[in-house]
């Protein structure tokens, strides 16, 4: 197991006391998402085989599981990137056999990918304001007019700059608001990504791998800011992580993949003693 993967005291628990295991549990609403059997195949390759679990509402789901364990795949099912060959999504009492991305932002999820692809030579502000164009209600030509006599255009990107502004604030990346996001260090660009998310309003946040490549300090920012975003926002989250110490600390349950299947699914206690965590992990038999 890589150093990343290793249990232990973590950088979320270091971030935030709230972090620590059994000092933090939300009240959980009813399920808010279910997947349902779902399987995914790419030719003869299976990514994914009868996959189901379920996230309630205001909790902090983490998927994890070695690399090639169908991690971000099952996230691209979930929000529309990919459709599955066999099962059912249920969001909010509808179910789907499948969705478009579009459809899903609609409907209130919004994602992250390990990659960034943020827009590096705009500035902060300009790229989590992109993050607005769902709730936009101008056309074009109003936009391109901006006559505040008879178009709406100026008002309405006032009211969304103060969104943005606020998550600006949240972020504490004030000082870099005008910043071209490519001048950024790494772990800054996270949080403007995060940012980017969050002016969507979501109320289910998928996050993939959103502490990659950080430092500890980093870590530490990002864990206490997808608290903050979990307990200020009430957002649900489902987040992807290779970091075994922040998803125990973190999470409220935890599902567990292996070579597309599903090995353990429970609160961070039952996955970290289940025999077939332990295995894929680790590497012993039991």
């Amino acid at each position: 197991m890589s150093a990343d993967t290793a249990v232990g005291p973590t950088a979320a628990a270091a971030a935030d006391p709230a972090a620590v295991p059994g000092a933090r549990r939300r009240r959980q609403g009813e399920v808010v998402l279910e997947v349902s059997n779902i399987s995914l195949r790419f030719g003869g390759v299976k990514a994914l085989t009868d996959i189901s679990f379920d996230v309630r509402e205001h909790e902090v789901r983490a998927i994890i599981g070695p690399n090639g364990a169908g991690k971000s795949s099952m996230l691209n099912c979930i929000n529309g990137v990919y459709t599955p060959q066999e099962g059912r999504i249920t969001f909010r009492g509808r179910t789907f056999d499948h969705m478009n991305s579009r459809e899903v932002a609609e409907m209130g999820v919004a994602r992250t990918f390990q990659n960034l692809a943020l827009f590096k030579g705009m500035s902060v502000l300009d790229n989590i304001m992109s993050g607005r164009n769902l709730k936009m209600r101008t056309n074009i030509l109003q936009q391109a007019f901006r006559n505040p006599w008879w178009s709406g255009a100026e008002r309405e990107e006032s009211e969304h700059r103060e969104v943005v502004e606020r998550i600006i604030d949240f972020l504490e990346i004030q000082a870099y608001r005008k910043t071209p996001v490519g001048r950024l260090p790494y772990g800054l660009q996270k949080r403007v990504d995060l940012g980017r998310a969050l002016a969507m309003e979501p109320q289910v946040l998928l996050l993939d791998e959103p502490m990659a490549g950080m430092n500890v300090e980093e870590k530490q920012d990002m864990s206490r800011f997808i608290l903050d975003v979990n307990d200020e926002y009430g957002t649900t989250i489902v987040l992807i992580e290779h970091d075994m110490g922040v998803v125990m600390d973190i999470s409220d349950r935890v599902v567990v993949l292996d070579y597309g299947r599903k090995i353990g699914d429970g609160t961070p206690d039952e996955v970290r003693a289940n025999p077939d965590v332990i295995s894929a992990y680790l590497g012993t038999s039991h």
